[in-house]
């Protein structure tokens, strides 16, 4: 964890958040500044800056995330309408937080783009 981290701030409890899922591994929470009707957040809890920080070790906890963000879309019932997943990697790639997360979009037919 880092302390300077805004998502581990939140793995710890340290900032409130809208939690809609979490186990030993994950967390996932409302976007504070929705680009849908449905923007969750769903993160490792293991600190992670990037997508281009992850190791081959920690290759399978893309799949597992994905997974996540399945489940999570039908409980919010959007799995069936369509919904999209988003992960930014870098500055450049519109990554604001230095936090591997992944963003699940639903609720609305989304254009070409993201915000």
């Amino acid at each position: 964890m880092s302390q300077e981290c805004l998502f581990c701030r939140i793995v710890a409890g340290e900032i409130p958040s809208d939690i809609v899922y979490q186990d030993g591994d994950f967390l996932a929470f409302r976007d504070i500044e929705p680009q849908a009707p449905k923007h969750i957040i769903l993160i490792p809890k293991a600190h992670i800056a990037s997508l281009a920080a992850l190791t081959e070790q920690q290759g399978g906890l893309i799949g597992s995330l994905i997974m996540l963000a399945q489940r999570l879309a039908e409980k919010e019932g959007i799995a069936e309408s369509g919904y999209r997943l988003s992960i930014n990697c870098g500055p450049e790639g519109g990554q604001v937080v230095p936090h591997l997360h992944l963003h699940l979009l639903g609720g609305r037919k989304l254009s070409g783009q993201l915000g």
